[in-house]
C-alpha cells in the first residue's frame, strides 16, 4: 500500500537520498557497495555442483529412458545412423518449434537480451527480440525449399558438395564449423561467468563440467533425444519466465511503479550520481563513473530517457543483432537438422510458431529483469552486466537465494538445450562431410554411428577449453555475440541463393565467402584505429565498429555473389538434379515417402512459409518500430500497455510450446504408455509397427482385394434395365 501510494508523491518525496531511506529505489540496502556481486557469491559452492552435475545426470537418465521405452514400446524402429542424425524426418509442428525455441535460447538470449535492457532501455528488448526472430522466420523458406530439391540430405554441407563441388564444400565447411564453436564457446561463456557469480565455482571447471550433462544422452539417442531433452528443457525455461514476470509487474511491483522509476532514474545529474553510487553517501567518496552504473540520462535517447524507442545506440544495436543472426542461424547446421528431421509441413508451421514463440523469451524476460534492474538502480557495473550478470542480480534481489537458484537452473537449461544441439549438428558435420567424404567413402551406417558418437563425447569435452580461451583473452559474453556475424556473416547469401536461385554460381560463391570476410575484418580493424587512434579488445568492441564490420561482411558478400552469378558466370541449374547426387548411408526410408516428398503438398508449405515470414518479418523490423517512433517518450498508460503485450506473449507462446507438441503426439505417448502397463502385467505389449510398413500392407492389401472384386458378376444399372425394357 505504501509502495503504491509513493507513487502518487513528487520525486522529493519518494527519494531523499541524504537520508537514505529505503524506500525503492533501495539505496540503503546497498549503501558504499561498489558491485552488486562484489566476488562473494550468494549461494554455496554445493549448489553449483547440484545444479551443474546433478541436473545434468537426472536429464541424461531421463531422456536416455524416454528414447529407449520410445524405441521398445513405440514405433520408432532401430536406431540406424540414417534416425541417429535425422530422427526419422517426421517431427512434428509442435514438436518442432519447441525445438527451434530450444536451440536459439542461448545463454546470451537469457543474460545479454538483459544486459541492452539496462544499458537502453525499452527499445534493447525490442531489438534483440525482433532482430533475432526474424532469422528463423526466413530460414523456414529455405527448409520447405530443402524438402523440395534435397529431401536425402543430412547437412547443409552435403548439399552444398552435391551443387558447386569440393572446393565450395570445403570452403562452407569451414564456415559451418566456426559458426557451431563460436556458438558453443558463447555458451559456455556466459553460463560458467554466471555459475562462478551465483555459487563461486571457478570458471574454468564450470566450462569443463557443464558439457557433461550433455554427452550422454546426445550420444546414446542421437537427434531424437536431443529433440526430447529440448522439449523439457524448453517448458523449464518458460516456467522461469512467467515467474519472473509475474514477480516483477504483479507480486512486488506494477508497470506504474517501473515506469515512475525509470523515469526517476535518468532525473539525477552527476552530482546525485556520485552520492548515490559513495561509500559513505558523499560526493568525495563515490566510485561512479559515468556509463559503469544505471544513473542519469541515456546518451543517444530522445530526452535521455529509458522509456523510447528513438535510442541511437539501441538502433546499431538491432542492426548488428540482424546482421550477425543471420549467420548464427543460416549457417549453423543445427537449424538446417532440425529442417531436415522435420515433415514438409512442420518445417514450415514449426519455424513461424517457433520464431514467434522464441521472440517473447528476450522480449518479456528483458522487460521485466532488465529494465527493474535500471529502475532500481542496483549497484551492477557495466562489467558485470556485460557478463550477463543482470538477471540473477534482479532474481536474487526480488526472491533471495531461491531466484539466483531459478536463473542457474533457466541458465542451465538453455546451455544444454543448445549445447546438445551443436554437439550433433559437428558430429553430422564430421561423420557425413569429412569422414564418409574424404577418409572413407564406402563406410557403413554402423561405421557412421560410431563415428557420430566419438565425435559428441569429444566435441563436449573440449567445448569448456574453448569457452576459457576466450576469458583468457579478454573477452566476454557481449563482445563475442556482436563479434560472431564478421566471422560467418559472409557465408548467408551465398547458402541462400544456393536453395532458391538457379544462376547461383559455385565459384562466385566462394569467392564471395571469402572476399567478405576478409574485407569485414579489414573494416573492423580499420574502423577501430580511425575511431578510437588504436586497436585493442576494448576499441574493437564498440557498437560502431562492430557495426562497419557486421555490415561489410554480409553486404559484400551479397553483392560479390549477385555480380559474379548474374554476369560473369552464369548457370541455369535444374533442382531436379540435385537429391540424386545425395546418397543415404542406409535404406532407412523414414520420411521420404510418396505422401512426405509430394510436389503439390510442398508448394503449397512453400506458398505459407513464404508469404508469412515476409510479412512477419516486415512487421518486426519496420512496423512496429515506425508505429512506436510518435509516442517519443512513452507516457504511462503506453509504458502498462507495452508490458501488457510483453506478458502476454509470454504467457501465450509458453502454452502452446508446453502443450501442442503433447498433444500432437497423444498417440505415441498413449502407445508407450500402453506398453510399459502390458510390461508390468507380463503381458505381450502390442508393439507397434513401422508407419511405413503398415502403409504398404494396406496397399498389399487393397492390391490382393481388387481382383476379387473385378471377379464378381456385373450388376446391371438402373439405366440399363430401362434400356432393356425399352428395346
Amino acid at each position: 500500500r505504501n509502495k503504491k501510494l509513493a507513487i502518487m508523491s513528487t520525486t522529493e518525496e519518494l527519494i531523499d537520498i541524504n537520508n537514505r531511506n529505503n524506500v525503492v529505489p533501495p539505496f540503503a540496502e546497498y549503501e558504499g557497495q561498489d558491485s552488486y556481486f562484489g566476488g562473494e557469491a550468494p549461494l554455496p559452492l554445493a549448489v553449483g555442483y547440484a545444479v551443474v552435475l546433478g541436473f545434468g545426470i537426472l536429464f541424461s537418465i531421463l531422456t536416455t529412458a524416454l528414447v529407449y521405452t520410445n524405441k521398445y514400446f513405440g514405433h520408432k524402429g532401430e536406431i540406424t545412423s540414417e534416425h541417429f542424425n535425422t530422427a526419422g524426418r517426421m517431427v512434428k509442428t509442435g514438436l518442432t518449434a519447441s525445438v527451434i525455441v530450444s536451440q536459439w535460447t542461448w545463454a546470451a538470449t537469457l543474460l545479454q537480451s538483459s544486459n541492452v535492457a539496462w544499458a537502453y532501455g525499452v527499445s534493447g528488448p525490442f531489438w534483440y527480440a525482433s532482430g533475432a526472430t526474424i532469422q528463423v522466420l526466413l530460414f523456414g523458406v529455405l527448409a520447405i525449399n530443402l524438402k523440395k530439391v534435397a529431401p536425402s540430405a543430412h547437412t547443409v554441407c552435403e548439399i552444398v558438395n552435391a551443387r558447386w563441388g569440393r572446393t565450395a564444400h570445403k570452403t562452407f565447411l569451414f564456415f559451418c564449423m566456426a559458426a557451431n564453436i563460436i556458438v558453443t564457446s558463447m555458451l559456455l561463456l556466459g553460463g560458467a561467468a554466471t555459475v562462478q557469480a551465483l555459487t563461486g565455482m571457478d570458471y574454468r571447471l564450470a566450462a569443463f563440467l557443464i558439457p557433461w550433462g550433455v554427452i550422454l544422452y546426445t550420444a546414446s539417442g542421437g537427434l531424437q533425444a536431443t529433440f526430447l531433452a529440448s522439449y523439457i528443457h524448453t517448458v523449464i525455461i518458460y516456467a522461469v519466465l512467467i515467474l519472473m514476470v509475474f514477480v516483477v509487474y504483479v507480486k512486488v511491483y506494477s508497470s506504474d511503479q517501473i515506469y515512475t522509476f525509470l523515469d526517476l532514474t535518468v532525473t539525477y545529474g552527476e552530482e546525485e550520481c556520485k552520492q548515490i553510487f559513495s561509500y559513505n553517501n558523499t560526493v568525495e567518496s563515490t566510485f561512479f563513473v559515468p556509463g559503469d552504473y544505471a544513473c542519469g540520462p541515456v546518451a543517444g535517447n530522445r530526452d535521455g530517457s529509458y522509456l523510447t524507442m528513438i535510442s541511437g545506440d539501441g538502433l546499431m544495436f538491432g542492426i548488428i543483432n540482424i546482421v550477425g543472426n543471420f549467420g548464427t542461424v543460416f549457417v549453423d547446421q543445427s537449424y538446417w537438422q532440425s529442417a531436415i528431421a522435420a515433415r514438409p509441413e512442420s518445417a514450415a508451421r514449426g519455424y513461424v510458431l517457433g520464431g514467434i514463440c522464441w521472440f517473447a523469451i528476450p522480449f518479456s524476460l528483458a522487460t521485466s529483469l532488465g529494465l527493474t534492474s535500471t529502475a532500481l538502480m542496483l549497484p551492477i557495473t557495466a562489467s558485470e552486466a556485460g557478463s550477463g550478470l543482470v538477471p540473477p542480480a534482479v532474481a536474487s534481489h526480488l526472491l533471495g537465494d531461491a531466484g539466483s537458484v531459478l536463473i542457474l537452473i533457466m541458465l542451465f537449461m538453455a546451455i544444454v538445450s543448445t549445447g546438445s544441439a551443436e554437439s550433433i549438428a559437428v558430429s553430422s558435420l564430421v561423420a557425413y562431410d569429412i569422414y564418409r567424404e574424404y577418409i572413407n567413402p564406402e563406410a557403413t551406417g554402423d561405421k557412421i554411428l560410431f563415428i557420430s558418437r566419438v565425435v559428441i563425447v569429444v566435441f563436449g569435452l573440449i567445448m569448456g577449453a574453448l569457452a576459457i580461451l576466450l576469458q583468457t583473452i579478454g573477452l566476454n559474453l557481449g563482445w563475442v555475440y556482436l563479434f560472431m556475424g564478421i566471422v560467418i556473416g559472409s557465408a548467408v547469401v551465398p547458402l541462400w541463393n544456393m536453395m532458391t536461385w538457379t544462376k547461383a554460381s559455385g565459384t562466385g560463391a566462394i569467392i564471395a565467402a571469402w572476399s567478405g570476410l576478409f574485407l569485414a575484418v579489414i573494416g573492423w580493424l580499420v574502423g577501430a584505429k580511425v575511431q578510437s587512434g588504436s586497436i585493442s579488445v576494448a576499441t574493437l568492441g564498440t557498437n560502431e565498429v562492430m557495426l562497419s564490420g557486421n555490415l561489410i561482411a554480409i553486404l559484400s558478400s551479397a553483392f560479390i555473389h549477385y555480380v559474379y552469378s548474374k554476369f560473369i558466370d552464369p548457370h541455369d541449374y535444374d533442382f531436379t538434379e540435385l537429391n540424386k547426387h545425395i546418397t543415404l548411408v542406409e535404406q532407412d526410408t523414414r520420411g521420404l515417402t510418396e505422401d512426405e516428398t509430394d510436389p503439390v503438398m510442398l508448394r503449397r508449405a512453400e506458398r505459407w512459409i513464404t508469404r508469412r515470414g515476409y510479412i512477419l518479418t516486415v512487421i518486426l523490423i519496420f512496423i512496429w518500430p515506425i508505429l512506436s517512433v510518435p509516442a517519443g517518450v512513452y507516457t504511462r498508460p503506453y509504458f502498462s500497455f507495452w508490458v501488457l503485450v510483453a506478458i502476454a506473449w509470454g504467457f501465450g507462446a509458453a502454452i502452446i510450446i508446453t502443450i501442442l507438441p503433447l498433444t500432437e503426439s497423444a498417440e505415441d505417448i498413449n502407445m508407450v504408455l500402453s506398453g510399459m502397463y502390458h510390461a508390468l502385467l507380463c503381458k505381450e505389449a502390442p508393439q507397434a509397427a513401422d508407419p511405413n510398413l503398415e502403409e504398404n500392407e494396406a496397399k498389399e492389401v487393397s492390391d490382393d482385394a481388387t481382383p476379387e472384386k473385378e471377379a464378381e458378376p456385373e450388376k446391371p444399372s438402373e439405366d440399363a434395365a430401362v434400356e432393356e425394357v425399352a428395346a
